[in-house]
C-alpha cells in the first residue's frame, strides 16, 4: 500500500507494462515522487530507447515544474514482468490501445499477482470489456493519464462495474503520492476525455483535408478564440497520430458514431510513419526527437 499524500513514495515500486509514450511518461512522473518503477517490454532495444527518452523527461520536467521535492525513484527495466509483479504496489499497463493485446497483458499479470490492483491505462476500450481477461476483476481499474502526465495535474480514473473498494482505494493513494488529482467516472467507451477530445481532433483534421485552413491557423483560432491551451492539432502530434487512430477506432466500433470514424488524413499520416512529437512530423516538425 503507498502512502498518501505528504508521506512521499519513497520504498514504493510500481511495475509498467509498455514503454511507449505513455509509459514512459508516467515512468517519469513516478520517479519524480521518489516512487521507484520496473519498466517492462518486449527488448532490451525498446527498453534502452526508452531510458534515453526518460532521461530527458526528467530534465524536461524539472525545467517545466521546478526540482522534484522528494529523492527519485529507482528505475529497473526489465523483458519480463513475471518477476517484478511480486514486489509491485500497483501494475499498470500501457501498451497499444488494442484491446486484444491490453487483455493477453492483463491476463498474464493477474494470474500472477491475485489482489494486487491492476491499473490499465486506456484512453476508449471499456474497463469492463478487459475485465473479462483477468482472473479477479475486482482488481482492475482504468485510468487516463494524459501526455505529458508529469506536467498535467489531473487524471481521469475509471471505475468498472466490478472494480472493487480495495483496488480504488490503493488507486486512490497512489495518485496522492504521484501529485494527482483523480476525476472519477463511469465506465463506457471514451469515458469523458476521449469522448469529446478525440472527435473535435478528427474533425479539425477533417477542414485541413478539405483546403479550408491550415494545421497553424486551426490551431491559432482554436486557441486565441476559443481559449484551447495548444490547439487540437498541436494535441493530435503529442498524444501520437497513431494512438490517436486507435483510439477512435474503438469509439467508432463501439458507439457507431460517425465522428469518430477516423479522417483520410490522419490514416494517411499514420501510413507515412508521421506519428506526431515522437517520430519529428506530425501536423507539424520538430527537431528534437528522442528515441
Amino acid at each position: 500500500m503507498v502512502t498518501p499524500e505528504g508521506g512521499g513514495g519513497v520504498g514504493h515500486r510500481i511495475l509498467v507494462i509498455g514503454a511507449g509514450v505513455m509509459g514512459t511518461g508516467i515512468t517519469t512522473l513516478a520517479l519524480r515522487h521518489g516512487v521507484s518503477v520496473t519498466l517492462v517490454d518486449t527488448s532490451e532495444a525498446i527498453l534502452a530507447a526508452a531510458r534515453t527518452r526518460i532521461a530527458a523527461e526528467l530534465r524536461m520536467a524539472q525545467l517545466v515544474a521546478g526540482p522534484a521535492e522528494t529523492d527519485p525513484g529507482v528505475l529497473d527495466t526489465a523483458t519480463s514482468a513475471l518477476p517484478a509483479i511480486g514486489g509491485a504496489d500497483a501494475v499498470i499497463e500501457a501498451v497499444v490501445e488494442d484491446a486484444s493485446v491490453k487483455a493477453d497483458v492483463l491476463a498474464t499479470v493477474s494470474a500472477a499477482a491475485p489482489g494486487t490492483p491492476i491499473i490499465t491505462n486506456t484512453s476508449s476500450i471499456p474497463v469492463d470489456e478487459l475485465a473479462d481477461a483477468v482472473k479477479r476483476p475486482e482488481d482492475l481499474l482504468g485510468t487516463h493519464f494524459m501526455n505529458p502526465s508529469y506536467v498535467i495535474p489531473t487524471v481521469e480514473v475509471i471505475r468498472g462495474p466490478r472494480s472493487g473498494e480495495a483496488a480504488m482505494a490503493a488507486v486512490a493513494e497512489l495518485l496522492a503520492v504521484l501529485g494527482r488529482k483523480p476525476i472519477v467516472v463511469k465506465d463506457a467507451p471514451g469515458f469523458v476525455t476521449s469522448r469529446l477530445l478525440h472527435p473535435m481532433i478528427n474533425d479539425a483534421a477533417r477542414i485541413v483535408r478539405e483546403g479550408t485552413a491550415s494545421a497553424e491557423d486551426v490551431d491559432a483560432l482554436m486557441t486565441g478564440c476559443l481559449g484551447h491551451p495548444t490547439g487540437p492539432l498541436r494535441t493530435a502530434d503529442l498524444i501520437g497520430i497513431d494512438n490517436l487512430v486507435d483510439a477512435l477506432s474503438v469509439l467508432h466500433k463501439r458507439t457507431g458514431d460517425e465522428r469518430s470514424r477516423p479522417c483520410d488524413l490522419l490514416l494517411g499520416m499514420v501510413r507515412d510513419g508521421h506519428h506526431g512529437r515522437k517520430t519529428g512530423r506530425g501536423f507539424y516538425d520538430y527537431e528534437e526527437v528522442f528515441r
